[in-house]
Order: C-alpha cells, then structure tokens, then sequence
C-alpha cells in the first residue's frame, strides 16, 4: 500500500526502514561500460535485525509479530587483496593474506519477466505506509525498503552462504543439512557471527565476506522499485528475524542517474564520477540512506585498459588484468560509515608525481611545529564507537602527522598541480594534524574533477575532489581549499550529523577550521600576516552571508530547520531531509557563514587555544559516532 506524496515538494525522502533492518556490509561486483554509460553488476547486501525491531522481539517471538501484525493494520590501512571469483576458490586451505584480484562472478541468468515488477512509480513520490505487503499478496510478509533512484532491477535473491568452504567455524551447528527452516536460521547465524567479528580479525571478516558474496543464490526474492525505493520480500516471512541476511541485487544504472555524471575530462577523455548529488548514491546502487545506517563496503570494479578507478578505500588499489584490455581494482573500508560517503571516479587519470630534485628536497622537510603538540596524541584513547579498527586506538598511526597521499588529474593539467598543488598536501596534512590530532583515515587521494563539477571541492572517506577553479588562484586558494576539504576527514566523516538537514555541523566546522590550518601551513608568515589575513576573509564571508540572508527565503537560512524534532526518526526509520531537493540550496553558503562566525565567536570568548584544546577532546570522545548540535 503506498501513499502518493506532492511531487512538488522539496523534501528529499529517506525511506530505508533502518529500525527494522540495517546493511551491516556491502560488496559490490560492478562493470563499467562507457560506450553505453552504464555500470552493471550486483551488490550483496549482509543484513543484522535493527534497534526498533531488536527492542520490540526482547518480549518474545509471539509478542513481535503481533507488533508486525498491528503495523499491517495502522500503517503500510595495509594492502590487502581478496579474490573475486566463483565460491568454489574459497576453500578453507586458503590463507586470506595470500589473495589476489580474480575473475568475474556469476553472470546474470534470470528470467527478466518472472515474479517480479520493475516497473517505475511516475506520478509523484510514493512512500511505504506498510512494513507489510497486504494488498498485492493478500500476506503479511515483512518488506526490506532500500533507498533507490534511476536503477534496472534485474534479479533478487537469497545468497546461500552455508554453501561456502569452511564457514563452519562460524555457527555452532555441526550440520550444513537438515530441514528447510534450520537451513534458513543456520545462514543467518553465519551472517551474524560474520558481521560481529572482533575488530583484530577483520581481515578474516574481509575474506569471508568475499566468499559468501560469491556463494550460489538459493532463491528468488520478490521485489517492487518505485520512484524512491526497492521493497523486497520473501514470502511466508513476517518478521525481520526470519529475513535472508545475505541478499544479492543484479542491477545496471542508467544513464540519466542522478548520482554519478558521465562526461569527458579537460584532455577531452571520457570518464564518469560521484559528483555530490542530492539524491547521494541511491542511483549507483541499492542502499539505506539515513545517516543512522553505518555500514562497511568492499567493491571490485572492472574497465577498460587505460582506465584508473579512483575510490573511497583504504587501500591504494593496483589493478589486475583479468584478460586482454580489461582491468579490475579493488577497494575495501574497514569504518562503519553512512552509504552517502562512499565516492567513486573513473577516468583517464595520471598521477602526478614530485620531480626527482623536488621530492628529494620535501623528503628532508622538517615539519618542526608538531613536536610542542605531541602531548595530546600519546595518552591512551578510549573510543565511544561501534568496534573497528580505529587508528585514534593505534600508537602508530597517533604519531603520523602525513598520511600517504597521492594526486591525480587529467593529462594536460598535470603541470598545474605539480607547481601549485602537489607541494601542498604534506603541509596541509601537517597542519590538520598539529590542530586536531589523529587522522581517522589512513590514506588521501586527491583528483582534479572535470570542469562540469558544481562546487570548490567535495571530501569523502580517502579521496577529495577538487575544481580546476582552484589551481588559477596559485597557492592561496589551493591551499585554503584543501584545507577546508581536509577539515571533513573529522567533521562530516570521522564525526557525522545524525540529521542530515544540521549541514552546519559539517560546512561550519570545516570553513572554521580551513583557516586554522592554513595559518599552520604558512610557516613564512608572521603573526600579523596571518591575522590579516584572517580578518578579510571574515570580512568578506561576512558581506557574503548578509547578501544571501537578504536575498533567500528565510526558511533555507535556519542551521536547524526541523527544530526540535531533528534527529527523529518515524517507527521503520524513515524520514526526510528537508529542503534536501531545493535547487536554490546547491549554490548557498548560509549554513557554511553561519556556522563559521558561531564557531569564530565560541573561539573569540574563551581563547583559541583553548577553544582548539577543547575541539581535540571532542574528536577523542565523537570519533565514529552521529551527533546532534545539542
């Protein structure tokens, strides 16, 4: 039963029921074809129960389903390589540190006109009122909602991860046979016990994980796309308890998606990439939106030779041919973060690379000003977050005040950025460091983006966008650019908004920040220059945000626009982001201005020092974890 929703609002809808089930992991198996600007493949998608549901099932099985019931009737790192290739490869002799890159998984073989409806909702927003699917089925089956836009469905199933080599030792049952139902509960307990590894094995985990997405499909699941959303049942099975928690989604993108762009680069070279789109990534693959869903991911992308595949992971990616003229690269996150973070470019990219005389001369750098900072990176930190291998808990990693970064930009703007870019990423890094501590990632890619690119510049989890407009402005804007997007590596990523529409919590802190850290990177200024420098800029954001406030409606310019109900979520999870579709607000700066001069003012009151010490101790406490502006 769906409700139709007015197609002219602005309101970008979360519809994944999250508090019912939540994406644990994603692995994505994907090709990209850029003669027909399509990417296809499938994701399998490792399920756990979610908090509403975990809290109403502590009253027993029979007092959840009557919960279910009453819903139907009221509402509707290191270098780590994993193989890609048939589940028969996985075998238990196999050592998950010896791993390369494979072939290509099972092909899609499905019947296209079988149980199940592609067909698009085209008369407005259609929104789930039911977790039941009562009115096509005449049942109460349970309903997994994912976030989904401009994608083909072409098949869902249930993955049979009992089928893989040696995943015994992760159920208690000796038996991988017997009846339907033990059958069905013993896979979902091999998923729950996957899943809930302790972070020190997480390698173990990746390889797992690989194998079960590879595993053979036991079933077909029925499936609904609307205009918003994917809805998946099984029949018979009411509550989320019962649902498959391995689920494989055979897909292709389209080539109007909204959540990547294909065009050409500068060297007039084709090429495709995230390009921060409101809808975020729910066109580039089926996935839980709301920033509540923190999930980890793994993806093999195959191309054409000559293609680099740049992406949110944490290792630096070497390709592996798989035959003549095709390249796979593989990527792997080991951070629960939200679905939206996840980046992906693919394009003709050259790495640009210090001339042997200038790499030479920044090896013997001596970045002096970390050592009177090194008090507040070597006491022992406890983390708040759900478990993962975090570098604040790493000795190591606390003292790394460079990441290993690389730079990447098409053919004939490799000579800009060596002259005014690539000099700066140690410095920059640097200066984030001796202002906030750890890096929370372990690596940086940095790619100069097509010219169709909308904005400065975009952060994401281990690759930052920048404009072709920064490099003109030499250094300066380069430098405060970079800056503003290393600031996200902690604000926006690290530590995220519960609420997507409290923007502020993100753009405020980093348009603060940018200017702490390029003071620290201009170790040739003196204090005066760097003052000055500071209070035009102030002075210029300040006439920037008195334009926008006279001249925008004033609904747009609230930092909090959901007031005292942000943060909430409906029953299932779902929610909106409002004003989250509004054109107007791509090219407005107010929650960026407005947070800025609130963080300006904090720091003026009580001393920048101070204020700085106090930021330090709130990434310590908030790293990995959602927060509210209370």
């Amino acid at each position: 039963m769906e409700t139709q929703l007015d197609p002219m609002k602005d309101d970008l809808p979360l519809m994944a029921n999250t508090s019912y089930m939540l994406v644990k992991h994603y692995v994505l198996d994907l090709d990209v074809d850029f003669k027909s600007k399509v990417i296809e493949g499938n994701i399998v998608l490792f399920l756990e129960t979610g908090s509403q549901y975990r809290k109403n099932s502590s009253t027993g099985k029979e007092g959840c389903q009557s919960q279910f019931d009453e819903t139907c009737k009221t509402r509707a790192s290191e270098p780590f390589h994993i193989p890609l290739t048939d589940v028969s490869a996985c075998s238990s002799q196999m050592e998950y540190n010896d791993l390369a890159v494979c072939a290509k998984g099972e092909e899609d073989t499905s019947d296209k006109n079988g149980n199940h409806s592609n067909k698009e909702q085209t008369s407005g927003i259609s929104i789930s009122k039911d977790c039941c699917d009562i009115e096509n089925h005449g049942s109460k089956d349970f309903l997994l909602i994912l976030d989904c836009c401009d994608l083909s469905v072409l098949k869902v199933e249930e993955v049979d991860v009992a089928a893989v080599s040696g995943i015994e030792k992760f159920t208690r049952s000796a038996k991988l046979t017997g009846v339907s139902k033990e059958l069905e509960n013993l896979r979902n307990q091999i998923v729950h016990e996957l899943v809930t590894l302790p972070a020190d094995r997480w390698k173990e985990q990746l390889y797992y994980l690989t194998c079960c997405s590879q595993a053979p499909g036991c079933g077909e699941l029925l499936f609904t796309a609307g205009t918003w959303s994917l809805e998946i049942r099984k029949s018979g099975i009411q509550t989320p308890t019962d649902f498959p928690r391995a689920v494989r989604i055979w897909y292709k993108t389209k080539p109007e998606g909204r959540s990547v762009t294909w065009t050409t680069d500068q060297s007039g070279r084709p090429c495709v990439y995230t390009m921060g789109s409101p809808i975020n990534n729910r066109a580039l693959f089926p996935c839980q939106e709301p920033p509540v869903a923190l999930s980890t991911w793994q993806a093999s992308v195959r191309t054409d030779a000559g293609f680099v595949v740049l992406m949110s992971g944490e290792n630096s990616a070497e390709p592996v041919q798989l035959r003549e003229g095709i390249l796979s690269w593989y990527y792997y996150v080991t951070m629960p973060m939200p679905a939206s973070t996840f980046t992906i470019a693919v394009g003709c990219w050259q790495e640009v690379k210090l001339q042997p005389f200038t790499a030479a001369t920044q090896t013997n750098t001596d970045f002096s000003l970390l050592s009177s900072q090194a008090d507040f990176r070597c006491h022992e930190v406890i983390c708040r977050h759900v478990e993962y291998p975090c570098r604040f808990q790493n000795p190591a990693a606390r003292l790394q005040a460079v990441i290993s970064y690389r730079l990447f930009a098409p053919w004939c703007l490799m000579e800009h950025c060596e002259e005014h870019l690539l000099q700066l990423i140690p410095q920059c890094l640097s200066a984030a460091y001796t202002t906030l501590g750890t890096h929370p990632f372990s690596r940086l890619d940095v790619l100069i983006v097509p010219s169709n690119f909308s904005s400065l510049g975009m952060a994401s989890p281990h690759i930052i966008f920048l404009s072709q407009s920064v490099l003109p402005g030499g250094s300066h804007l380069c430098g405060t650019r970079l800056c503003h997007e290393i600031a996200h590596a902690w604000f926006g990523l690290a530590i995220g908004a519960r609420d997507w529409t409290e923007e502020w919590l993100s753009e405020g802190f980093a348009t603060f920040l940018e200017d702490i850290f390029w003071a620290r990177a201009q170790q040739q200024l003196s204090h005066d220059d760097i003052e000055g420098q500071q209070e035009l800029k102030a002075l210029l954001r300040w006439r920037r945000l008195r334009d926008e406030v006279q001249n925008s409606e004033e609904e747009l310019q609230v930092l909090r626009p959901k007031k005292d109900s942000t943060g909430q979520l409906s029953e299932s999870g779902a929610s909106v982001v409002k004003h989250g579709l509004k054109a107007e607000k791509n090219f407005m700066q107010v929650h960026y201005l407005k947070g800025y001069f609130l963080l300006r003012s904090l720091a003026r009151t009580i001393g920048e020092d101070s204020y700085l010490a106090s930021l330090r101790k709130f990434v310590h406490k908030f790293h990995g974890q959602l927060v509210l502006s209370q």
